[in-house]
């Protein structure tokens, strides 16, 4: 089983987007999945509620432990985490058309009765299952991982 696989059942046993993807690949930039677990556990459902996908966000915060940068004078690492946070961006939009949490589900999660139709439509286990799984596949590209 590839880790894109890993990731969506991180996703349908119960943890949310941005945990199932930062989770699965954070030993790789050495942080423990417990505390990635923990630390994306907020970033679900659009961070927090119908802004940009959890499954985005978790690529991200992947590729600052990375590269980001922890000296103000580290120009290189800076920029690098921004060329990739950019090609991934380009690279999630080209497959899903956005990376808005109301605009992949077509429904504002916010609203009650939005989100009881998300529920209704099932698009938590039908939609952003392969939202993990296109995320978690462009990150182990942009990261070599």
């Amino acid at each position: 089983m590839g880790k894109s696989e890993v990731a969506v059942l991180c996703l349908a046993s119960g943890f949310n987007c941005a945990q199932a993807v930062f989770s699965t690949y954070s030993e790789f930039v050495g942080l423990k999945p417990e505390m990635a677990l923990r630390i994306a556990g907020g970033f679900g459902g659009g961070m927090g509620i119908s802004e940009t996908c959890g499954a985005v966000t978790g690529a991200f915060m992947l590729i600052g432990l990375k590269y980001g940068n922890v000296n103000v004078d580290d120009k290189v690492n800076k920029r690098k985490t921004k060329l990739l946070v950019t090609e991934f961006t380009r690279r999630f939009i080209e497959l899903n058309n956005s990376v808005k949490c109301k605009e992949l589900l077509a429904y504002d999660i916010s609203i009650p009765e939005e989100m009881s139709i998300v529920r209704e439509k099932k698009l938590f286990s039908t939609l952003c299952p392969k939202l993990v799984k296109d995320s978690s596949e462009i990150i182990e590209e942009l990261l070599e991982l």
